[in-house]
């Protein structure tokens, strides 16, 4: 029986590709994907602790805004102390709203990844010219703010279209975040040619552990540790991307920072930090676009 299919990768077994390392000999990539929101009040979509409210539901919108208030901010510290660095998938209307944010960002010299305008949208269902102007219009704003052009994409609720691959190759960028398919970046299909899946967490993810499924912030901390070490043994035998998703305003609250806290300087003092590559997804990028044709797995088949 034969499948609706996507046609954006091939089928490829992670035991049956050829092996690189990471820069200065590491097997392990980390990087560390922080998620700065902003939402409408009392309109479109929002994150949740409880049982919505009727609208405007100030409480949801409140809880979302301590993240940009004071959870990034602990947050920053945090990575400061550690000597982390960080990329940040940042909505686009904070850089009206908290300009500050973005201002702490270029200081830390941390890489930007277009995250939309507002996490109170999907786009996914656009029609694809209103799709391609929404995507323009994330990019540019990141030009005119940041100062440089963004490499990455990550979908608001990782929602896409059939096309989002090739109009954000289109548009320019590079790589993609919202494909959890694998622990190694792949190369994608588009229209036009190819971009590249860096990869992204789908379950080490503080919004679905802690917001969904109800984790404890010590089972999240735990489930960092042992992905990590499981990680790391696995990274033995070929390179793999050790990718962590963060909210501001999920592991902004004290007591979950306390327990990230822990799991980072597991991390961070572990016996074997030698083997690690502390990066971002646009130097995973940059340095696997460098490696010989069939290093990385390769796209098949048509798109569209």
């Amino acid at each position: 029986m034969l499948l609706p299919h996507h046609n954006r990768y091939a089928y490829s077994a992670i035991t049956e590709r050829p092996t690189y390392r990471w820069p200065e000999g590491k097997q392990l990539a980390f990087f560390i994907g922080l998620n700065i929101e902003h939402f409408a009040f009392g309109a479109g979509l929002s994150h949740s602790l409880s049982t919505p409210l009727p609208p405007p539901d100030q409480r949801a919108f409140a809880w979302c805004d301590y993240g940009n208030r004071v959870g990034v901010w602990r947050i920053f510290g945090l990575l400061d102390e550690l000597g982390l660095p960080a990329s940040h998938l940042i909505n686009t209307t904070l850089f009206d709203y908290a300009p500050q944010i973005l201002g702490a960002i270029k200081a830390r010299g941390d890489e930007v990844i277009a995250h939309g305008r507002t996490n109170a949208e999907r786009h996914g269902g656009m029609w694809e010219r209103d799709e391609a102007r929404f995507i323009a219009e994330v990019r540019d704003a990141i030009i005119e703010h940041w100062g440089q052009a963004p490499k990455g994409w990550m979908a608001p609720w990782m929602s896409v279209s059939g096309v989002t691959p090739d109009l954000l190759d289109e548009a320019g960028f590079k790589f993609v975040m919202d494909w959890p398919a694998d622990d190694q970046p792949i190369w994608m299909k588009t229209r036009k040619g190819k971009i590249m899946s860096v990869p992204y967490p789908f379950e080490l993810n503080d919004s679905p552990q802690m917001l969904v499924r109800q984790q404890s912030p010590d089972d999240f901390s735990n489930a960092i540790i042992d992905q990590f070490e499981e990680m790391l043994e696995q990274s033995e035998k070929q390179p793999l991307v050790f990718s962590l998703a963060l909210h501001a305003m999920i592991v902004g609250q004290p007591y979950r920072l306390r327990a990230l806290r822990r799991a980072l300087k597991h991390i961070c003092n572990h016996p074997s930090r030698d083997k690690i590559w502390f990066t971002r997804p646009g130097d995973i990028y940059e340095y696997c676009n460098t490696l010989p044709e069939g290093a990385l797995p390769l796209p098949s088949g048509n798109a569209g």
